[in-house]
This record gives structure tokens, C-alpha cells and sequence, in this order.
């Protein structure tokens, strides 16, 4: 054999028999680590169920109401988490403040704005939100807001419908209000699903809600990428909503959230059947506790009513009457123009889930223009990121570090923005761990621009209507039947017999084949001896790994592309479409106008009323507006008697009146200044308030001293 191929191959290089003996000693004893990791993951199958599922909180929570006890009883709790690192007594307060201060957390303050986060119910339990110490929860301890949790059992109460669960969150944010008499209306962060509930809730009673958090949040459901989005395909493929009804009636009234499951896991087949198991069995020295705890999670089943399902199913995923403002709950229509306190959307192009386009564009939809979001004096912010999966929004260490913290860090400051539509941008500063934050101004157009158009959503009028004609006749003809043949014996056997609980159960020691691991794991651990990774045969293993699951994703895309293709072919059809396409009026390019009153009053007003002016014409001078502008309104206000002592609603009227009126004359209204401060002592205050703010980023560019020159001129100094 030539020299060259001594240096190729590994085999010559290495004795032979030594290095299969350690490469098969390693794999028999990994085979062993990880049959123990799936026993014990079945074996927390059956303890979770006896502890009647449990939140995955890591956080301490106290119960402050029981959804159960209400009139209208649902399966709901409110919750206030517990910050075990600050005593509830002064004297323990005092005693540890200093410490906590060092490392930069905050003990609560009682006027500190409150935080009610939920998690989704999508056939998981709650408390993936807070399943590590860096999460949203986490964070929006560390900055001092008392925060609230919404919770739910495993099992609803029977017959509770979707406007019962809705009551009862508006019930349990006025009972989080009245615990905080002195505080700002709570904000409110829903993940996934529980964003459209907030979003409901806001749309409903505006009047008790501040700012709102949309993580991963699906408001428009028929949105997507052609080729990139082929879970939105699916329910038309399967007639509509007439499958949930028969789960439901095969569930004796129940549906069984593990169908909810099972289809988040077919999206990607790669991962559930193989890259999953694999990634185990390749690092079961050190993953075992990360993969039960997240496996306790996910295969912790949650049951939703026949009534509920059907509504959502029906009104939302299918009908997609949210965004179209057809929306009916407890006998009137939601409209999201009704929105008042601002709305942050975080979303990521790496969700297959919940992709940007789901995320957003029904912000396009509901207001058509910017002009219009500012006619209805909103905020709106968004949040985008480039790669991070779905759970990843509101699961990941890393997300929470970074996007969570500087989202609940800007939470009462983007009050201060004027209405309209901005991108939150975050960039990283010199120092590890510390971020710049600005808002951008954006268009209608930049979010259209993220999907490839809206033509394809026309083929889903056909799916809604069809929907309702199969719904109809399984109802009428064949659901009566399946009901007489159910009780609650075979719903329970029907949910047991489901594939993804017979893999957790199977590997338990309910399975006495799994007896010898009792054994055998003991002295596997013992005498573990890991192979060497230069281990030629742990690469060639690697490789084996990488061509099935390359494999499995090949099969993915075909199968999405045909389903894609099928969806089309049949419901794009043009005697399709002309048969069951609604005829939906156009809203959009409405034109931007201002209350008459305001535009009457742009020489009115006194101090309070021009310094906002300048404070807004400096703040929008800039190309992106810096979070540190924001915060240097709030020391602003803070510091001056004349504005400090105005009300909060009165400060956001001032802030969308004088945006209005910028917005509609700009000279002239900065030509007004100083008729509306007439006094030197009140110009000159007003005039270092503006330079304060120019030198809040630390610098004043060009823009911002022509700027100061012109507000100088106006006030006559």
C-alpha cells in the first residue's frame, strides 16, 4: 500500500480491533443510557399525570383567583409569581436590596407597571414561558414589575366556551388592576395562540389594557409564502373544520390537544422521528435532563371542549374573521381597530409556525395605511428575527437575554412614540450583554414586502366556505350517529391508544421489558467509557445520521410541494373560486386626516402642550428614534412640576394631539411655539429640554442642530 494511502485512511492509522471494540463498547452502553432516558420519560408520563399536570414553572406562584369559582366557571387561574430573591418583609428587603442592586434586579415597585403573561393552549400545558430563570418571566422580574401568570388545568370545565374563557382573563386583568391602584394598566405578553387572545381582550376592553406583546402570535391565518408555509394548506385539504367535530364527538365532548400535537410534530418528520432521538442517543452523558424536562412539557396533553375548538377552528384558523373584523364574541364584533394601547409584534423567519407573514400582515389588513394607523392614534412596533424556531420566541436562554429583555425594558416607553408603525431595532454595544435599541419608522409596504402577495390568500374563501357546507352535513347526518356509539370509556381508550402516548408509555415500566434496565444502567454507568469523537467509525456514524435525515427532509419537501399543489389545483380552481369566493370591500388608502377640534387648536395650549411638540419634532429628527431619547422624555417629565403633575391619559392625549398636528402642518405649527409659550423664563426650559434630548445618543449631528436653530427661531431666542 502506498504511503499516501497510510495517511488516508483511518483504519491503518489506528489499530482495527481497538478501534471497533471501543467505538461498539461506547454504542452498546449509549444504547443502554438512552433506552434509561425514554423509561424515565415514560415513567414522568404517568407522575405527571398523578400530580394532575402541573405548570412547568420554575418559578414559586401563588393563586390569586380560580377561574372555577366564577359564575360562568372555566378551567383558568390567575396567578402572582413569587421573586424569591426579594423578602416580602422590609427588614429582609433592606437587608438584601444592596446585593440585588449590585447585580443590576430591581425589587418591586409598588407604581411599577404589572405584567400578565400567558402561554398557549395548543395542546400543551402552561409554563413553557417560564421554564428558566432567563425568560420573560425572569426578565420582567429583573427590571421590578410585579407579574402575574395565567395558568390552566389539564381538563376544562365541561361545556365552558371560548367567550367564558375570555370573560374570565378580562375578570382576572381588572383584579390585577385593583391590586394596583397606583400602577399604569398592566401590560399584557400572550405567546403563540394567547397573543390573538390579549389581542381580543385589548380590541374588546381597551380600557383596561396597556401596552400588549404578540410573541410568535397568529392574527393572520391565511398568510404565507408560497413553498415556505404549507401548514396553513392543511385544513382545507381536510375539508374544514367538520374533522375537529368529529374528534370532538369521538372524544365524548373533549378534544384531545395530543391531535394538536401530533400536527406540530408532522410538520417536520426529520426531527420528530430521527434528529430528536438521535441527538439523545449521541449525547445522553450530558442530555438527558434537558430532554426530560422539555419531553415532561410536550407530552403533556391538554384537553379543550367540543365548543371551544369549534370556534376557534371555525372563526379563526379557518374562517380568518379577525383580521376582517367579523369576529363575533358574546353578541358583538371584535374589530382590532379598536386597539388603543400600543401593540409590540415579535416574530422570526424561522418560525414555520407562525412565520412573519401570519405575525404581521394583519396589521396591513386591518389599517391598509400608515396614514390610517395614525388617524387611530396607535402604535404599533415590530420585532423581527432572522433564524430562531417557534418555541424558540419564548423559550430560548438566549432570546430572553437579549430581544425579551429589551422588549419589556421599552415596555411603558413606547407610549412616548407618536402613532404609526416602527421596527424595533436592536444592536449590540462594545459591552457584552448590554444593547442599543432604536425604533425606525416603517411602511405598509416593508411589511407587505416580506411576503411574495396576497393573491393566494383568495383561494382560502373557498376553503372557508366549504368548510361550513362539510361541517354542515357531518352535524346533520353523521355526528348524531357517533354520538350514540361514544361514552366516556371509549373516548378515554381513544385517547390512550394515541400514537404519541403509546411512545411514552410504551418505554415505561408499565413495559416489563424494560425491567433488565434496572440492571443494566447501574453498571453502564459504572464502567461508561465514551468513545474518542476522532473515533472513525463515531464519524461514519454521523455521516449514517446525516443521509436519513436528509433523507426525511427530501420527503418533507415533496410531500409539502404536492399538498401545495393539491390545494391549489382544487381550491384555486376558477369555477371554485367563482362559486364561493366572499366579496370583501376594500378599506385601504384611506386618507390621513386629523380631529377638525385639533387642527383648530395648533396655536393653542401651554407649556406642557409645546414642549411635547418639540420633544416629538426632535425625537422623529433622526433617521431611527434611540430608546434613550424615550428615556430621556421620561426624566424629563419626571423632573419638571408643570409636567409631572398631568395625568397619564392626559400626557398620551397630548402626545397624539400634537403628533396629528405636526403631521399635518409642520411649520406652522413650530411657528406657534411661541405664542404657546409666551413667557422667556418657560421658552428657555423648553429650549434645554430640546437640547437634552439632541444629546441623549451623546451627540447632536447635523440634522438635530438645524433642527435646534429652527426651534430656537420659533420660540424667538
Amino acid at each position: 500500500m502506498s504511503p499516501l494511502n497510510q495517511k488516508t485512511n483511518p483504519f491503518i492509522r489506528t489499530n482495527f480491533l481497538e478501534t471497533v471494540y471501543d467505538y461498539m463498547l461506547d454504542a452498546g452502553q449509549r444504547s443502554v443510557l438512552y433506552l434509561d432516558a425514554l423509561n424515565k420519560r415514560g415513567n414522568n408520563y404517568f407522575r405527571h399525570i398523578e400530580l394532575g399536570k402541573p405548570p412547568v414553572l420554575t418559578f414559586d406562584y401563588e393563586i390569586i383567583k380560580d377561574g372555577r369559582t366564577l359564575d360562568r366557571p372555566v378551567h383558568f387561574s390567575l396567578t402572582r409569581i413569587r421573586d424569591r430573591r426579594f423578602a416580602d418583609s422590609e427588614q429582609e428587603r433592606s437587608k438584601h436590596e444592596k446585593r440585588h442592586n449590585s447585580v443590576g434586579l430591581h425589587p418591586h415597585d409598588p407604581k411599577k407597571r404589572p405584567i400578565i403573561i400567558s402561554d398557549p393552549r395548543a395542546g400543551h400545558g402552561p409554563g413553557i414561558g417560564g421554564t428558566k430563570r432567563d425568560s420573560e418571566i425572569g426578565m420582567a422580574l429583573n427590571e421590578g414589575h410585579p407579574v402575574y401568570f395565567i395558568l390552566f388545568d389539564a381538563n376544562p370545565v365541561p361545556g365552558q366556551t371560548f367567550a367564558d374563557v375570555h370573560r374570565a382573563h378580562t375578570m382576572f386583568i381588572e383584579t390585577v388592576i385593583k391590586r394596583h391602584p397606583e400602577a399604569a394598566k398592566p401590560s399584557l405578553i400572550g405567546n403563540c395562540q394567547a397573543g390573538w387572545a390579549a389581542a381580543l381582550i385589548g380590541a374588546d376592553r381597551p380600557d383596561i389594557t396597556g401596552p400588549m406583546v404578540f410573541n410568535g402570535s397568529p392574527l393572520s391565518y391565511w398568510a404565507g409564502v408560497d413553498g415556505k408555509n404549507p401548514m396553513r394548506y392543511r385544513g382545507g385539504l381536510f375539508g374544514g373544520v367538520w374533522l375537529t367535530s368529529l374528534w370532538s364527538d369521538l372524544g365524548n365532548g373533549i378534544f384531545d390537544g395530543a391531535n394538536l400535537v401530533a400536527g406540530f410534530e408532522d410538520l417536520n418528520p426529520a426531527n420528530t422521528i430521527w434528529d430528536k432521538n438521535y441527538h439523545l442517543y449521541a449525547n445522553v452523558d450530558t442530555e438527558e435532563k434537558r430532554y426530560l424536562d422539555f419531553e415532561k412539557w410536550w407530552n403533556g396533553f391538554f384537553m379543550l371542549t367540543r365548543e371551544e375548538i369549534h370556534y376557534i377552528v371555525d372563526n379563526l384558523f379557518v374562517g380568518n374573521k379577525l383580521e376582517k373584523g367579523l369576529l363575533d364574541l358574546d353578541g358583538k364584533k371584535i374589530d382590532l381597530k379598536n386597539l388603543k394601547a400600543p401593540v409590540l409584534v415579535f416574530a422570526s423567519s424561522g418560525d414555520n409556525i407562525t412565520p412573519p407573514q401570519q405575525a404581521l400582515n394583519w396589521i396591513a389588513k386591518v389599517w391598509g395605511s400608515v396614514e390610517e394607523i395614525k388617524k387611530n392614534q396607535q402604535v404599533i412596533v415590530y420585532l423581527l428575527h432572522d433564524t430562531i424556531g417557534h418555541l424558540g420566541i419564548f423559550v430560548s436562554g438566549k432570546i430572553s437575554k437579549k430581544e425579551h429583555k429589551e422588549i419589556i425594558a421599552s415596555i411603558d416607553l413606547v407610549e412616548y412614540l407618536s402613532p404609526g408603525l416602527y421596527e424595533m431595532v436592536i444592536n449590540e454595544k462594545e459591552e457584552p450583554g448590554n444593547h442599543s435599541v432604536r425604533f425606525e419608522e416603517r411602511s405598509i409596504e416593508d411589511i407587505l414586502a416580506l411576503d411574495d402577495g396576497l393573491l393566494d390568500e383568495d383561494d382560502f374563501h373557498t376553503v372557508a366556505a366549504l368548510s361550513k357546507f362539510n361541517d354542515r352535513l357531518y352535524r346533520a347526518f353523521v355526528s348524531p350517529w357517533v354520538r350514540m356509539a361514544v361514552n366516556e370509556w371509549s373516548a378515554d381508550l381513544i385517547r390512550n391508544l394515541h400514537p404519541l402516548r403509546v411512545s411514552c408509555y410504551s418505554f415505561s415500566d408499565a413495559n416489563p421489558w424494560m425491567m433488565p434496565l434496572k440492571f443494566l444502567t447501574p453498571v453502564v454507568k459504572k464502567t461508561r467509557k465514551p468513545v474518542s469523537e476522532n473515533n472513525p467509525l463515531v464519524e461514519m456514524e454521523k455521516s449514517f445520521s446525516k443521509v436519513i435525515s436528509d433523507s426525511l427532509n427530501l420527503y418533507r419537501d415533496i410531500r409539502d410541494q404536492t399538498q401545495e399543489f393539491w390545494f391549489k389545483s382544487i381550491f384555486g380552481n376558477p369555477w371554485m373560486l367563482s362559486y364561493f369566493k366572499e366579496q370583501a370591500a376594500d378599506e385601504n388608502g384611506k386618507e390621513y386626516v386629523c380631529e377638525e377640534s385639533w387642527l383648530e387648536e395648533i396655536d393653542k395650549g401651554g407649556f406642557a402642550e409645546g414642549v411635547v411638540r418639540i420633544m416629538l419634532l426632535m425625537a422623529h429628527s433622526d433617521e431611527g428614534l434611540q430608546r434613550s431619547v424615550l428615556k430621556t422624555y421620561d426624566e424629563v417629565i419626571a423632573a419638571d412640576n408643570r409636567l409631572r403633575v398631568l395625568k397619564e391619559e392626559d400626557f398620551k392625549q397630548i402626545i397624539r394631539q400634537q403628533s396629528c398636528i405636526l403631521g399635518a402642518d409642520e411649520e406652522k405649527a413650530l411657528k406657534a411655539l411661541s405664542t404657546m409659550i409666551p413667557k422667556k423664563k418657560d421658552r428657555s426650559d423648553a429650549m434645554a429640554i430640546a437640547e437634552r434630548i439632541a444629546l441623549a445618543d451623546h451627540e447632536i449631528d447635523k440634522e438635530e442642530k438645524k433642527l435646534l436653530g429652527r426651534i430656537r427661531k420659533a420660540l424667538d431666542m
